[in-house]
């Protein structure tokens, strides 16, 4: 019963044809269960009760094939799209699987400087702060400031101060030097060098019939960079996709995507020009028939209470998407 009162709510804000409204859904990580350090991020099992929402409410389609009948304004009503950011193996071992299961799609965009054993900034700094031995972290050397780990509370609050600092107040040829600093401080277990894909997995995904897209080489804050390094990175990417995967990769993700902080309004031109069909960004909203195609908005479902998932998606639907 809620599921068809969620469908005719769905269908007012989203019907089918020129009035069509495009959902797609943002995910980085599925993890095995619930990490204290990372509650927001989705559990194999909240996922599972994900898609089948989903799935009991929206048309979910491909984001290329659902792209081109925005444009054309030939949308099914409750139109989604599943994405992912980044690359993660978890999104292979434990996505695919479960999507699999309930025969949905995604799209995969990947930063392919962290295939094969790489990692990208943030993972080094929650491992260092996940292993810290002490319940404080003196940074003030490194201009990060003082922390309280102490508890699991703690610790994610300096987590979110740290990774913001780093992001978006640390010149970018200097991050990956301040981080590996930063680790040093914090504990001596070793990092991981499994946390993303490697190529196999990547071609795996493809196999599957998923979707890849890019996401840069290195994740940069594009609107930090100027117009030759940002067209570097974008296709640096794509052309290192292309070679592994042997087809064309037409979609593009903005590395941490809102715009005008993550990448600049102007810099939605480089993507046209480097030839991508559409891109992505992390404005919230839903997409329009009169929505800019290189900065179509996503949604990120940031809860594991099922009984959330459905509402935040209706919600999300009465948003401008620009």
């Amino acid at each position: 019963m809620i599921d068809t009162l969620y469908r005719l709510a769905c269908s007012a804000l989203s019907p089918r044809g020129p009035r069509a409204r495009l959902s797609i859904l943002t995910y980085h990580r599925v993890l095995p269960e619930t990490d204290e350090l990372l509650p927001d991020e989705a559990t194999a099992d909240s996922f599972d009760a994900q898609l089948a929402a989903l799935k009991a409410v929206f048309n979910v389609l491909p984001l290329s094939e659902a792209v081109a009948r925005l444009k054309s304004a030939s949308l099914p009503p409750r139109a989604a799209c599943i994405t992912f950011d980044d690359g993660y193996a978890d999104n292979v071992s434990i996505a695919l699987p479960i999507l699999q299961r309930h025969g949905l799609h995604a799209t995969f965009f990947i930063a392919t400087a962290y295939l094969n054993g790489g990692r990208m900034f943030n993972d080094t700094v929650i491992h260092a702060i996940r292993h810290s031995c002490g319940g404080q972290l003196d940074l003030s050397a490194l201009g990060l400031g003082e922390h309280d780990l102490s508890t699991p509370e703690a610790k994610r609050r300096a987590l979110g101060n740290i990774l913001k600092k780093v992001r978006y107040e640390l010149p970018w040829a200097r991050r990956e030097e301040v981080v590996g600093e930063l680790a040093r401080l914090a504990t001596d277990a070793p990092p991981p060098d499994d946390l993303m894909m490697d190529t196999g997995q990547l071609q795996a995904l493809a196999s599957a019939g998923m979707e890849i897209g890019g996401h840069t080489a290195r994740h940069p804050i594009l609107a930090r960079l100027d117009e030759t390094a940002v067209c570097r990175e974008i296709a640096e990417g794509r052309d290192c996709l292309e070679a592994l995967l042997g087809t064309r990769v037409g979609l593009f993700a903005y590395p941490n995507g809102r715009p005008g902080v993550d990448y600049l309004p102007e810099q939605a031109d480089i993507p046209r020009k480097l030839g991508f069909d559409a891109a992505v960004s992390t404005h919230w909203g839903a997409a329009r028939q009169d929505s800019d195609v290189f900065q179509l908005p996503r949604f990120t479902p940031y809860t594991n209470d099922i009984r959330l998932f459905t509402p935040m998606l209706l919600r999300n639907l009465t948003r401008k998407d620009h």
